[in-house]
């Protein structure tokens, strides 16, 4: 199966290169793309210039392909590789506790993919996340909060064979004036939903951090999912 992927970027990448990019990227070393042209659009431009949507086929018939999406993951599994890879703010005992937990109980073996399929974590996005592991929302509330603003997932080639299936197709020039400005309304309107929506609006029954340690909830709780 053809599969169309779109990297947004400040250049044209013709050639993605194994083994370059940033290490401390959600889900560690990759090459970073998305579904949509709109989106690699969004990603590709920055305040003060102008950036490239650029589109490549890629044969997935045979590679191994981690999605994160799947039913027997929960966003906890999403949020133990963001663990790994990202730098949180771990400001109290319970948020180092909760940083153990999760990567301890919800650990996905996540480089042994070609690919993975997930969440991406933006700005408002990782303040979400945050906000869980520090016991300020429940766990539904954090399902909630990474639906907003409609961000979209991620295709992330991981592995050298993923490399060598990828085929440039063309680019897009991506006008900040447009596309900059879309993106900051994304940011904005997430945050907006979050804190008039999810982030006061507890409900009878959520599940925080504390409850998930304290009862030793596992990936395979029915109340996880």
């Amino acid at each position: 199966m053809i599969k169309k992927i779109y990297h947004g970027s400040k250049d044209i990448v013709k050639k993605p290169e194994y083994g370059k990019g940033k290490a401390y990227n959600d889900y560690g070393l990759g090459f970073y793309c998305t579904d949509t042209v709109e989106m690699a659009k969004e990603w590709g431009v920055d305040k003060n210039r102008d950036g490239y949507a650029n589109e490549y086929e890629i044969n997935i018939d045979n590679l191994k392909i981690l999605d994160l999406n799947d039913k027997k993951y929960s966003v906890l599994h999403w949020l133990s590789i963001l663990l790994e890879n990202r730098e949180f703010d771990i400001p109290s005992a319970l948020a180092k506790e909760a940083k153990e937990y999760i990567m301890r109980n919800f650990h996905v073996d996540y480089e042994n993919y070609d690919a993975i399929i997930g969440y991406r974590a933006d700005d408002s996005y990782f303040s979400f996340a945050q906000d869980f592991i520090n016991g300020t929302i429940s766990y539904r509330q954090l399902n909630n909060a990474m639906h907003l603003g409609n961000l979209g997932q991620q295709f992330v080639l991981k592995s050298k064979k993923a490399f060598d299936e990828v085929n440039f197709v063309r680019y897009e020039i991506a006008e900040n004036s447009i596309w900059y400005t879309k993106k900051e309304a994304r940011d904005k309107s997430a945050r907006r939903e979050y804190f008039d929506v999810e982030r006061n609006k507890r409900q009878r029954g959520d599940i925080y951090i504390t409850q998930i340690i304290d009862e030793e909830m596992k990936a395979d709780d029915r109340r996880l999912r």
